[in-house]
Parts: structure tokens; sequence; C-alpha cells
């Protein structure tokens, strides 16, 4: 039985434990990288197929009978046409609960290095401002804190449900967004109202066709003068273009952002334009914590041997 994986080089392999994977197959095809006019040559033939980013359309399904197993070493599916996985009759499987704690981790790095001002203050350390201090200490630029804030979470699976453990840790308040196309839910707040009285916002919601551009113009509007925006889900839920406006118009006081809508991001990108201490972006690295990329491979491994055993396992419907 043939398997290929595309694009190995993504989950940075270089410090990562490949052989139990190695091992449950005799025929192994690994690809560094795979670009789109590569994947029919790269998975004809194949019973398997792993992708972490590589789009797998309805032409690559219908070209590639012999495709049984298709992983996507991500939870999200949004690069697989999963209609057409289905009538092909091909499972498709994911990868669930890897990343919590290195996203969780991450939400709270950006939201203290915000709050708390560390890039400006070791900027100005650096600069030698300190050292030219009247006083013992340095801080001309007001410092926050957490504890008494209002967190605001949209999207409360797994991911959210461990932020909100945390900030409850940090003594912060915490609410959850009301679900935007199913039954309403105790205890959960409508969209607007979460917009309007919490102190960070962090979205942890799939990118769908209901979420893409959830946060726009109107919505950063409605948020508080000195509110924060966390972003570790999907880039097309958030307009870029209108929280750079809102950061410079100081609608909202400051936000992080680890996904864009186009990854990687073009140099034009608005986010890489703005230069400002209230905006952080980092490169789509929340999940990407040692510990986390390699329980990511042992999900990846599960699911191939659950399909060779005759189950499905993280079967995406």
């Amino acid at each position: 039985m043939r398997a290929v994986v595309l694009d190995l080089d993504s989950l940075n392999p270089q410090d990562l434990d490949l052989a139990p994977l190695r091992r449950c197959l005799t025929d192994w095809q690994f690809h560094a990288r795979t670009e789109p006019g590569q994947v029919n040559e790269r998975i004809r033939d194949a019973a398997i197929v792993v992708t972490n980013k590589v789009c797998l359309s309805r032409e690559h399904f219908l070209s590639n009978p012999g495709l049984r197993l298709v992983c996507v070493a991500a939870t999200g599916t949004n690069n697989i046409d999963l209609e057409a996985a289905a009538e092909a009759g091909v499972i498709v499987s994911n990868a669930r609960n890897y990343a919590t704690a290195s996203v969780t981790e991450h939400v709270f790095a950006v939201l203290l290095t915000l709050t708390r001002r560390l890039d400006n203050y070791r900027q100005r350390v650096h600069q030698g401002d300190w050292s030219h201090s009247p006083n013992f200490c340095l801080f001309d630029a007001s410092i926050g804190e957490l504890a008494g804030k209002t967190l605001g979470i949209i999207g409360y699976g797994v991911l959210g449900q461990a932020v909100a453990r945390l900030a409850r840790a940090f003594s912060m308040q915490v609410q959850v967004a009301q679900r935007l196309h199913a039954a309403a839910l105790p205890d959960r707040v409508a969209l607007e109202q979460l917009l309007e009285t919490s102190d960070v916002i962090s979205l942890h919601c799939p990118l769908t066709e209901q979420t893409r551009g959830l946060i726009g113009a109107e919505q950063l509007r409605r948020m508080k003068p000195g509110a924060i925006l966390i972003n570790t889900a999907r880039g097309g839920i958030v307009d870029e273009a209108a929280l750079v406006t809102a950061l410079q118009e100081e609608h909202i006081a400051a936000a992080a952002v680890d996904v864009v809508q186009q990854e990687p991001p073009a140099a034009d990108n608005p986010l890489l334009q703005f230069s400002s201490p209230r905006l952080i972006v980092t490169p789509h690295v929340a999940w990407a914590s040692q510990p986390a990329r390699q329980r990511l491979l042992d999900e990846t491994l599960q699911n191939i041997q659950a399909f060779l055993d005759g189950t499905a396992r993280n079967r995406v419907q």
C-alpha cells in the first residue's frame, strides 16, 4: 500500500521523531513541499495521502480512484473538497486536540506582551533609557493587568475552553459568544453584546462561510476603545484592512494576529505595512511547539493505523 506525505517541511521535521510513522507502512514517499501542479503526479497510485496545507480538489479525487484515506495533518480541513472525497468513497481524517497547550500559551504570551508593554520596555532598555532614568525604574508608559478584565471568547470548542480556564486562573471574567447558526445555549451572550463588553476578544472558531469576515469594520467599531483582539484561528475571519484602520483610528487598543487570509502573506498585506507596538503579527506559529507537532504526527499515525485495522478515526463528515 503506497502512502505519500505532500508537505513534510511544513511540520519542521528536523526536531521530530518520524520513525513510528515510517514503520507503519513499507512504501512511503515523503515530499518536503508540493506545488499545486505536482499533486496529481505525486498521489498517483497512492492509497493514503497525508497533507497539511496542500489542497486536494474534486479533480484530484476523480483522477485517483485508488485513493482511500486522506490524513490532514491539522484540525482544519478547508483545503480538502470534502464533498468530492465522500462521493469518491475516500475517508478524510484530521488531527484533533494536539495543540491545545501550545495555542493557549501563545494567546496569553501575546496578551501579556501587549498588556504589560513588554516589547516597548525591552526596546527602551536596549536603547539606554533605563540607564539614564532619574528613578530606579522606568515606566513612563502605563502598564495594565489582566485581573478583573473580561475575556470574550468566540468559538468554544477544546481551544476556547482551554483559554477560558487559563483566563480564570488570571482572575479574568469570561463570557462566551452565542453560536451563530444553531440553537441558543444557556450562559452565552449575543455576539454584539460580547463585542461591546469585552476587554479582550479571542477567536477560536473555524473558518466557514458563516465565519468568513465575521470581524469587520462594524464589529471593530462596536468594541471598547481599550479592547484587545487576538486571532489564532484563521485569517479570513478578520477583515485585515478594517483591523488596521481600527488600530490607526484607535477604535481598539491593540491586536495580536497569528494568521492571515493569504499565507504566506504578500509584502503589501496591510498588517505587515502597519508598524506599531500595538500590533503583534506572528507567522502562524501558535500551534507549533515541538511537543504539539510530535503529538500531531502521533495523531496522524493513529488515524492510519485505524484505517489499516478497518475502522475510521477522527473522520471528518
